[in-house]
Formats: C-alpha cells, sequence, structure tokens
C-alpha cells in the first residue's frame, strides 16, 4: 500500500516538474536559440557545406527575359508628339552563373571568385526568334549627339555624316543585335579619329560568357551575418561614379545568397553591378514556396526615390546637383557616357509623368516589382524576380537636326525579368530542415502535454485511493454493532 502511494505521488511530482520545465524552455526559447546557433555555424562558405555548393552553383534554373518597347510612331515623334510603344516579348535565355577561379583567403574568413554568366537562347519559352526586328531610338547616335552638342564644328560634321548615311533619331534592329551587339556605322566612322572607340553596341556587349570583374566575399566564418557579404569589387572597397560617400559604398552580398536566420524587421543590403550601386530590400510579407515558409522581401520605393524624398539620395545626382524624379536613376557615368537611365519596368513607383510621357506604359505592382523570396532560418532562395528596365535620355539637340521637335522624354527600350524559382531536389533538403525546426521548437510544449497527461493521471490515482478509504469508514459502524 505504501510502494502504491509513493508511485501515485510521483507521478504527480513528475507531473509538476514536466509543466515547470516546458512552460521555462517555451518562455526562454533555448531551442530555437540552439538551432538558430547551429544554422549559423553551418551556412558558411566553405567546401563540402550545401551552402557553399548553390554559391558555388545554383542549382535552381535561372531564365532572363526581355520585353521590347517597338516604337510605332517615329515621325509623329520627330514633330513633337508622344512616343506610342507596344511592349514585346518574352525572348527567354537560360542563365548559367558558376562561380570560377574560386580562392579561399585570410584563413577561410574570405573567398575570391568571378560570376561568369552564360546565356542561352530559348526559343520555346520566347515570342518569336532572335531575328525579330524592333524599331527604337537609336541609342550610339544618342550618345554621340550628347557628346558632342556642345562643339559646333564637331556636330555639324557629324550630323552631315549622319545624313549622308542615313542614321537617325531611331533605328530598326533584330533582338539578337539590340541585345549582343552589332557594327555601328556612326562609331565606326568616329573611330578613325578615336581609336579607343569600340564600333560595336549592345545593350549586353561583352556580357554574355563573361563576368563583372573580381569579387571578394566574407564566407561568414566569423560573423553569420557575413555570408556571402562583399568585401571589395575588382580591388575596391568603394565606387567613385557618385557624389556622396555613402552612395559610394558597396554593401551586402551579390544578390544571390544571403545570410541564415533573418528576421522581418533587418534590411537586406546588395550590391548590383548593373546599377553601379547599392540598394536594399525590405519585409513584405510571409509567403510559401513549394510548401516551404519564406519571408518575401521587395525594394521600397525610397530606393529610387528624388533627394526631397530620400535625402541619402542626393549623391545619386549627376553631375551634382542635376537630379531626376523618383523611380529613376542616371547611370551614364558608368556606362561609357552613353544616356542610359535606369528603372522599374513601365516606371513602376516612378514619378506619374515618366509613364504618361510614353503611350503604352501600364505599370502593375505584380508583373513589375523585384521580389525575393527567402527561407528566414537558413537564407536559401525560395524565389526571386529581378525586373529592370533600360531608359534613353532623349532631347532635342539644336545642332543636330536628326533630333526634330522631338520633346524631352524619357524613352523605354526594353525590360528585363530575372527570375529564379528553387529546385526540387533543394525543396527535399529544405522540408527535412523545416521538420526538424518543427519538432525541436515544440518540445517544451510536448513536454508541457506530457505534464498535463500525468496531471490527469495522478488525479485518477488520488481519486481511486480515496474510495476504498471512505468505503471503509461506512461500514466499521455496522460491524460494532
Amino acid at each position: 500500500m505504501l510502494l502504491k502511494t509513493c508511485c501515485v505521488y510521483c507521478t504527480g511530482v513528475f507531473s509538476m516538474l514536466m509543466l515547470i520545465l516546458g512552460i521555462a524552455l517555451a518562455l526562454s526559447g533555448v531551442f530555437p536559440h540552439l538551432l538558430q546557433s547551429f544554422v549559423k555555424t553551418e551556412v558558411v562558405l566553405k567546401n563540402g557545406t550545401d551552402a557553399f555548393e548553390a554559391w558555388a552553383d545554383p542549382p535552381a534554373p535561372i531564365y532572363m527575359q526581355f520585353y521590347f518597347f517597338n516604337l510605332t510612331n517615329p515621325s509623329e515623334v520627330l514633330k513633337g508628339e508622344r512616343p506610342a510603344v507596344v511592349e514585346l516579348g518574352p525572348y527567354t535565355y537560360r542563365e548559367y552563373r558558376p562561380m570560377e577561379d574560386v580562392a579561399f583567403l585570410e584563413n577561410g574568413t574570405k573567398v575570391a571568385a568571378v560570376n561568369t554568366k552564360t546565356y542561352i537562347f530559348q526559343l520555346n519559352m520566347s515570342r518569336g526568334p532572335e531575328s525579330d526586328l524592333i524599331r527604337t531610338v537609336n541609342i550610339p547616335a544618342v550618345t554621340v549627339m550628347e557628346m558632342f552638342k556642345d562643339s559646333s564644328l564637331e556636330a555639324n560634321l557629324i550630323s552631315a555624316y549622319m545624313k549622308s548615311t542615313g542614321e537617325g533619331l531611331f533605328t530598326t534592329r533584330t533582338v539578337g543585335e539590340l541585345l549582343w551587339g552589332y557594327e555601328d556605322g556612326l562609331l565606326k566612322a568616329l573611330k578613325l579619329f578615336r581609336p579607343g572607340l569600340d564600333d560595336v553596341f549592345g545593350l549586353f556587349y561583352k556580357s554574355n560568357a563573361s563576368n563583372d570583374g573580381q569579387y571578394v566575399f566574407f564566407t561568414g566564418q566569423q560573423n553569420y551575418k557575413d555570408f556571402a557579404r562583399v568585401s571589395t569589387w575588382n580591388g575596391e572597397n568603394s565606387l567613385n561614379w557618385w557624389t556622396s560617400e555613402e552612395c559610394n559604398m558597396i554593401n551586402g552580398t551579390n544578390g544571390a545568397s544571403f545570410h541564415p536566420v533573418i528576421t522581418k524587421n533587418e534590411l537586406l543590403p546588395m550590391f548590383s553591378s548593373d546599377l553601379c550601386r547599392s540598394l536594399y530590400a525590405e519585409y513584405e510579407d510571409d509567403v510559401i514556396v513549394k510548401g516551404i515558409p519564406g519571408y518575401r522581401f521587395i525594394l521600397p520605393s525610397e530606393v529610387f526615390a528624388n533627394k526631397s524624398v530620400n535625402p541619402a539620395n542626393a549623391g545619386f545626382c549627376v553631375p551634382a546637383g542635376n537630379c531626376l524624379g523618383s523611380g529613376l536613376l542616371n547611370v551614364s557615368v558608368c556606362k561609357q557616357g552613353a544616356p542610359i537611365i535606369m528603372s522599374s519596368p513601365h516606371f513602376y513607383q516612378a514619378d506619374a509623368k515618366y509613364a504618361q510621357s510614353v503611350f503604352g506604359m501600364k505599370p502593375v505592382k505584380e508583373h513589375h516589382e523585384t521580389t525575393i523570396d527567402i527561407n528566414p532560418l537558413t537564407g536559401f532562395l525560395l524565389r526571386a524576380a529581378k525586373r529592370l528596365q533600360i531608359n534613353v535620355y532623349v532631347e532635342q539637340i539644336e545642332t543636330f537636326s536628326q533630333t526634330g521637335n522631338v520633346r524631352t522624354v524619357i524613352f523605354p527600350v526594353v525590360y528585363l525579368n530575372e527570375s529564379v524559382l528553387i529546385d526540387d531536389a533543394s525543396v527535399q533538403k529544405l522540408h527535412t530542415v523545416v521538420v526538424e525546426k518543427n519538432v525541436v521548437e515544440n518540445i517544451p510544449f510536448i513536454l508541457i502535454g506530457l505534464g498535463v497527461l500525468l496531471g490527469g493521471v495522478f488525479m485518477i490515482l488520488v481519486c481511486r485511493q480515496k474510495v476504498p478509504e471512505s468505503t471503509v469508514a461506512e461500514r466499521q459502524p455496522l460491524l460494532s454493532s
């Protein structure tokens, strides 16, 4: 009887201990912290780790899609009317981007590499072949006219040459020529006087089967937040194109990898050589991608806002003080003087006047914003879409009759959508991590549940012990009589 009573009360004690331990663990967050600490040490750029393999050669297929704006009223535009364009696309390329010439530095705390990108045309995913014709602004001609507009003698000579060859403000070229390059007659003629000038022009000329220079990345060995963060690019830890120290900073990763244990209230800095600047993304919403939970990050409007909205962007006004409206970035300083203006597709998030100045612009958030979906525990990319538009600054130039009476306009040429969706093999690996995470994080609640269960067993046993005692007490008077 004594042994039975002892077992009953031991059950009660264990019940209380499990409840107290479970509640304490739940409130302290010990297990989530242990899991995060483990992930922080595992997600490092080091040979043999999944993180390194995914960084060195992304397993998920990456696609680059181009959407061109075909000009339908060139004669009217030269007379001062609003340009009318029709979007043609996509023209889709499979993108391969392995890290090459990988070399670990400083005891494994940094790693150097070049990110070679190769594009293979996918006809079955495209509107048509690369031979499709596009009528658009003549970027080489506009660049030359802008370069010599203040020099009357040279401008008159160039204008006369352009008239003799039929070169004008607009040109018709194939998709392949506009993207990867063609020999330009005007540039070829100028090369006679400027031997260093390249007479081939293409929006992505020399970008296929090539790289944008050497990067040195932090491996994350010393600090998990430094995982894949850019230390230097082409030997420099800052830029020299912009007019403020802040704008010339190289911040964050290259946009293809992110550190583990990401929170909703942090900003994700990135450096984009395409945009010649650093930028950042902020949390927008929770998402589920192929069954894997993630956080969606987007580029807020402040990133490309005018200095009146975001004073930190004053350094992107080039020359100093020459600021465009919100939503635009003048990258001529890093594009060999070509009057290239970058924006989001269809001038999404830009001042309304830019979309209104070109007939055919229809900005839509779902189609035209840049999004990044990340698993917050591992930092692995689940899905992403980088969307940028290349525009040209067009204006009437008195010394060049080729510009006619054209109104000043930011002329859209093409926008790109570089997208990726996690592959099924990586999904399986992440699914295992998610299951383990859920189990580990629920251990305190399992203990609480066991404590409640044992508490119930204890109450039943106590009640069963009391029933016989009361029955015996009732029978005693009958025996005495």
